[in-house]
Parts: C-alpha cells; sequence; structure tokens
C-alpha cells in the first residue's frame, strides 16, 4: 500500500519536476476597516456606546482569511503605519480611490473594503434602549419585551490598486436562528467590554445572538472574497537599483518602498562587464552583466533596503541590483 501512494505523489509532483515550474504565489491583499457609518445609531444604542464594529469585523475577517489560506494577508501594524503616515481618515474606509492608493504604498495586489448595512433585528424600531453596562448573560441594548432574533448585513469589495475598479463584490447577511429580547442576550456569561474596546472573536460573545449574526454574516463575505480569487492578477512590479553599501555581510540598496521593495523579496546582484552603445547617438542601449549572487530584504524605507546576502560574495557598491516581487 506505502509503494503505491510513494507512486502516486511521484506521479503528481513530476510535471513540476520536468517543467521547473514554482507554484504560483498567493495573492497579496490588505483589509481596511469596513464602514459602519449607516449603522452607528443602532450600534451607540445596542452598546451604549459608539464601538468602531468595523474594525471589530475587519479583524474577524482577517482572521477567517488567514485561516483559509487563498489570500496573504498584510499584517495589522503594516497596514496601521501606513494609514498613520497618510493620514487616512474613517470617512475614507469605503472610498475605492483612497484604497488604491494605500494599496501601492503596501506592495499589495488588491485592496479589500466593505459596509455594514444593517445592525440590530428585523423590528428596528421597537422601543431602542442602551443602558451602557452589562447585567447578567443578557448585556446591554435591551428592545423591549418582544423576542427577535438578531441581523447583521455586510458587503465588501476587492479593489485593483492601479485602477481602483472593482474586481471582486461579496455580501453576506447573518440572522440568529435563536431569539431574545435583547440582541446581547441568548447566550451564556457575556458581561461586556467596560472599556470599550471590540473583541468579536471571543467566544462568550459569539454566544450571544448578535454575535451568532456576525458570524453568520462573516462567513459568507468570506466564502465569496475567496470564490473571487480568481479575478484577481498577482502584480509583477521590477526594480532595479545599485547597492549603496557592503558592510559586515550587510548590503544596502538605493532604493525602498517606493520602488515596490518589501521584506522577504529576494534580488540578484550583477555586475555590469561591458555597455553597448548605440554608434548614432553614443547612448548606452544595453549592458552587459554577470551574476554575483543574490540578497535577501530584511529592512525596508521609502527611498533605501537592507539586505542579507543569501549566495555570492565579493558584493562592490555599484553593482546592480534586479528583481520580480513576489
Amino acid at each position: 500500500m506505502r509503494k503505491w501512494i510513494l507512486l502516486l505523489l511521484a506521479i503528481c509532483l513530476f510535471p513540476a519536476y520536468v517543467t521547473g515550474q514554482a507554484p504560483a504565489r498567493k495573492k497579496r491583499v490588505a483589509i481596511l476597516d469596513f464602514d459602519y457609518a449607516t449603522v452607528r445609531t443602532n450600534v451607540a444604542a445596542i452598546f451604549g456606546s459608539d464601538i468602531d464594529v468595523g474594525k471589530g469585523i475587519t479583524d474577524m475577517m482577517v482572521t477567517m482569511l488567514v485561516k483559509d489560506g487563498t489570500y496573504s494577508v498584510i499584517e495589522r501594524k503594516a497596514l496601521d503605519k501606513i494609514l498613520a503616515e497618510q493620514n487616512f481618515s474613517a470617512s475614507e474606509r469605503a472610498n475605492p480611490t483612497s484604497a488604491a492608493r494605500l494599496g501601492k504604498l503596501l506592495g499589495v495586489d488588491a485592496i479589500i473594503l466593505g459596509s455594514i448595512t444593517q445592525f440590530g433585528n428585523e423590528t428596528q424600531n421597537t422601543r431602542v434602549g442602551g443602558a451602557g453596562r452589562a447585567v447578567g448573560g443578557f448585556g446591554i441594548g435591551g428592545f423591549g419585551r418582544k423576542e427577535s432574533s438578531a441581523i447583521v448585513v455586510i458587503d465588501a469589495r476587492i479593489v485593483n490598486i492601479d485602477t481602483g475598479e472593482i474586481l471582486v463584490a461579496a455580501d453576506g447577511k447573518g440572522e440568529s436562528k435563536r431569539k431574545s429580547t435583547s440582541l446581547l442576550g441568548g447566550g451564556g456569561n457575556w458581561r461586556g467590554w467596560g472599556t470599550g474596546a471590540v473583541d468579536f472573536g471571543r467566544s462568550d460573545f459569539q454566544q450571544t445572538i448578535l454575535g451568532e449574526a456576525i458570524r453568520m454574516a462573516t462567513d459568507e463575505v468570506g466564502a465569496n472574497l475567496v470564490a473571487g480569487n480568481g479575478k484577481l492578477e498577482a502584480r509583477q512590479i521590477t526594480v532595479e537599483g545599485l547597492v549603496a553599501a557592503v558592510e559586515s555581510g550587510v548590503v544596502v540598496l538605493n532604493v525602498g518602498a517606493k520602488a515596490g521593495l518589501k521584506v522577504g523579496d529576494r534580488l540578484s546582484i550583477e555586475r555590469v562587464s561591458r555597455e553597448i552603445k548605440d554608434p548614432a547617438t553614443n547612448k548606452v542601449i544595453r549592458r552587459l552583466s554577470s551574476q554575483v549572487g543574490q540578497i535577501e530584504i530584511t529592512e525596508v524605507d521609502d527611498v533605501s533596503a537592507v539586505a542579507k546576502i543569501i549566495s555570492g560574495s565579493d558584493f562592490k557598491v555599484g553593482d546592480l541590483a534586479k528583481t520580480v516581487t513576489n
């Protein structure tokens, strides 16, 4: 039996070895905090204060997509750094043009942005009252005595960072299977956040009927985003620069994030052996070069990058650095 398994594996892997093709890389995306402006009044009534439910749902979406593995999702701290540097406001969360601009700075293939369009219950006008603190297992934000289901509706879009075009539109609706007199009731021992922080991924919150609806809506949107993976293209950015310094196994380049470099990129270091000039204009039309070795980026800022040596030796200032950013 073991021999048959090994034979099947060899047959499956053989074409890759013959063609020398590496597996296609994952498309790299960043997810902006979802906009919740249209449901802000409901949010304040339910929780007793203005909780950023857009951020909470986005965090859940990031976790879901990372676990799924279809996309490579940029780290939150890298996204927050760019947002702060660009003075990105909450009002721009759903703006494809602003999202595209951020995507280029982040070096991703696409940006995911979205909106929360419903956040409450099917009887939206039933004596809404926000208490301001959790009571027992039912939480705050009582909606009278009438029992109702929790409903959450989300839409999301994948935006091309070069054109601002919407490549994929996804939506999701979650409606709790249970009913309660409070959207934060119906389950267990949730006691609120206290300081206004939000973590919709907590198991005690997800036991509430609102938590159940949020999870269902998020899962549906995430599944639709994954299904649209084929509409994205992995951007190929050719980066060329020069070695600016070499010291103790560290190479510094004169190009950085603005050119498209990011941590983890590998570059070929080449040395020009001959320049060929146009006999009519005396301009250089081609440079013949040979590879000195390879480096991998470990640090990057806007105009420079630091790299470790992967292979080769005798790197010199002025050597060419070439790569295709993946």
